[in-house]
């Protein structure tokens, strides 16, 4: 079996979980966060929808500067907006990594912001990173979702919502 397949098969694995935390979320509380400091429920599960994206990045390039561009959030104006946006990426996503070779996984890949490395490595080792980033801010809506008294998905078996 190729690296590409199983990293697929882990993307898809993750992905189905992010769906349904994204399912779950209240249209009325995009705007509604816990903190000052935090990023609104709507910012946030953008961010989770925006996510499959750095598997292109990944594959399309040797690395990736910060510092090379000018960041702007994109907020949603509806739950319908950021379910397109997610299913948009991870389709491009899966399809990209499914074409991708052993060899070109195992290369590095580096992210930075200007002459500051942030890191450099294989790409297999990233596409871990990525998938880890992604159920860490699922993590957060899953917070989000129970602070607000929406009733929160299993992910990796039934939550105490669903018992």
């Amino acid at each position: 079996m190729s690296l590409a397949h199983t990293y697929v098969q882990q993307l898809q694995a993750v992905a189905a979980g992010n769906k349904k935390i994204l399912e779950r979320l209240p249209e009325d509380k995009l705007e509604w966060r816990p903190h000052e400091k935090s990023m609104t429920l709507g910012r946030l599960a953008m961010h989770l929808a925006e996510l499959p994206l750095w598997v292109n990045r990944l594959l399309e390039s040797d690395g990736f500067d910060f510092a090379s561009i000018v960041y702007k959030p994109n907020l949603p104006e509806n739950k319908e907006q950021i379910l397109a946006e997610y299913d948009n990426r991870l389709a491009a996503a899966v399809d990209a990594l499914s074409k991708a070779t052993d060899e070109e996984l195992q290369k590095n890949w580096s992210l930075r912001r200007g002459d500051h490395v942030i890191y450099d490595l294989p790409r297999t080792a990233i596409l871990h990173r990525e998938q880890q980033h992604m159920v860490h801010h699922r993590g957060q809506l899953s917070v989000y979702l129970r602070l607000l008294d929406v009733p929160v998905p299993g992910m990796f078996g039934p939550s105490a919502d669903e018992r």
